[in-house]
């Protein structure tokens, strides 16, 4: 076992979505030896090697683990929150008992941006995905909220295959 506890040791409001919070934890010792280990598994939107830091993308909010602490944000509650950071225990602790299974990660991965995606998009403003320009859409898509099929152009019009194709590898759809 690798480690102990993750104990809470703050809440703040989260200001992405009112009425909810962001947990912020402290493990009871260094995250530093296990975290290259942690970025091999799916849903990592940002890793920083150098820095060890990491992202998840959660089904609402993020969590970002640091060596010393984890922040969980859009919880619903403290009582949430011991939940998440007890999961993420037994995840870390899961993850090292078969780091001799992996490989560690050391190259940097970088969330996709909306602006990355926008510029795959026909960038029409058609507005028939239901959103009111490519961008907006674009927003809609690094969020989660949207699907690319409902861009009809990109679908429908053989010239915008190729930036669909990209789109798809990009998303990892």
């Amino acid at each position: 076992m690798y480690l102990d506890s993750i104990a809470l040791i703050q809440t703040i409001p989260c200001l992405a979505e009112p009425g909810k919070i962001i947990v912020i934890g402290q493990p009871s010792q260094s995250l530093s030896d296990v975290i290259p280990y942690l970025a091999t598994l799916p849903g990592i939107i940002a890793y920083d090697p150098e820095n060890l830091t990491l992202t998840f993308r959660r089904q609402s909010g993020f969590m970002t683990i640091y060596p010393e602490k984890i922040t969980i944000t859009q919880v619903t509650d403290s009582e949430e929150g011991l939940r998440l950071l007890k999961a993420l225990k037994d995840g870390v602790n899961a993850v090292w008992d078969k780091r001799h299974e992996l490989k560690a990660m050391t190259a940097k991965k970088r969330a996709v941006r909306h602006l990355d995606i926008w510029e795959l998009l026909p960038r029409l403003n058609c507005k028939q995905c239901g959103e009111s320009t490519c961008l907006a859409f674009a927003v809609q898509l690094v969020q989660g909220n949207r699907d690319l099929e409902e861009c009809l152009p990109l679908i429908e019009v053989a010239e915008y295959q190729e930036k669909k194709s990209a789109l798809e590898v990009l998303l990892g759809t």
